[in-house]
């Protein structure tokens, strides 16, 4: 009887240790968040985060999706976020951006900083949630993905492998968020290369600022509060390329030249501008990502009356 005593308590000793050990691996901002929330909710989203740092991605993502819609259904802003960022880049679930938005409109309408500021990037067109999200059933399983050796490879990624470790985070946050603003992550990663050298706070003698080298006035006109936050910094570098390439037409060489001088300069001498500065900025990048063509969204704005001219 007192060995089998034992047993029972080393065994709540043992779960709770594993317990404790789980939430090691959260970070500080996390572990504040989920201590916001009700306890059967905060087990949910730290059961979800663990499988999706698992070994097994696929399985794992499909597996957290699983519990945030269960959080979700509880009222979890949290959760519908987080669910939401599954469905925007098809991680667990098939991708589906309308459903995405949905998700970060009711987490926003509870104060959700984050899901705040995914909503700027995307027009909501419907206000439909995932099934899962609303009734206790599975959600669907994005298929698995195919990968596809390539036969190249790209300058950029030789440089990306000789990075350090310490500055291997900054390729993952921009795979991520390129997808969501459908520009090639290769590309933001050539400019950073370039402007930054994937140095968070790095600052020009012009006041330039962080990862993609923002200046306050284009920080201000992509609503970028704080340009050494890597997240606000990318988001804003993103915008301002996606916008380039839709100007541009995606002539990424016009895109690069105006990231670097501005777009009125490229209008103005009718190509890439005559600065020493600008011309080795381009070359160097162009050197990296070795594309010379982008798709890009002809909605966003107007192209440049630099095409018409050409025309």
């Amino acid at each position: 009887m007192f060995y089998r005593h034992m047993q029972v308590r080393w065994l709540a000793v043992l779960v709770l240790l594993m317990s404790a050990l789980a939430r090691a691996d959260f970070s500080t901002s996390e572990t504040a968040i989920f201590s916001n929330e009700p306890p059967r909710v905060r087990t949910l989203l730290e059961r979800a985060l663990t499988y999706e740092r698992s070994v097994d991605e696929y399985e794992g993502e499909w597996q957290a999706a699983i519990l945030y819609c269960e959080a979700s259904r509880h009222g979890s802003a949290e959760g519908q976020y987080r669910l939401g960022m599954l469905y925007a880049f098809g991680k667990g679930v098939p991708a589906n951006r309308e459903l995405a938005a949905s998700l970060f409109s009711i987490s926003a309408s509870q104060g959700h900083v984050e899901a705040q500021k995914m909503l700027e990037t995307i027009n909501m067109t419907t206000t439909s949630l995932p099934k899962c999200a609303v009734e206790a059933v599975l959600p669907d399983r994005a298929p698995r993905p195919v990968v596809v050796p390539e036969s190249k490879t790209a300058n950029i990624d030789r440089h990306i492998e000789g990075l350090p470790n310490s500055k291997k985070w900054v390729v993952e946050l921009v795979h991520t968020l390129a997808d969501w603003y459908q520009v090639d992550p290769r590309l933001v990663l050539s400019v950073i290369a370039v402007e930054s050298n994937f140095q968070v706070k790095a600052q020009s003698p012009k006041a330039a600022m962080g990862l993609m080298q923002l200046i306050p006035q284009t920080a201000e006109r992509f609503n970028v509060k704080n340009a050494y936050d890597a997240t606000q910094n990318i988001r804003g570098g993103l915008k301002y390329l996606r916008w380039l390439l839709s100007y541009f037409r995606g002539d990424v060489t016009l895109a690069v030249a105006a990231y670097n001088a501005g777009e009125k300069a490229v209008d103005r001498y009718k190509g890439i501008p005559p600065y020493a500065e600008t011309r080795q900025y381009v070359k160097r990048v162009m050197e990296l990502y070795e594309r010379t063509t982008h798709p890009f969204d002809e909605k966003i704005t107007d192209p440049s009356p630099l095409l018409a001219r050409r025309g």
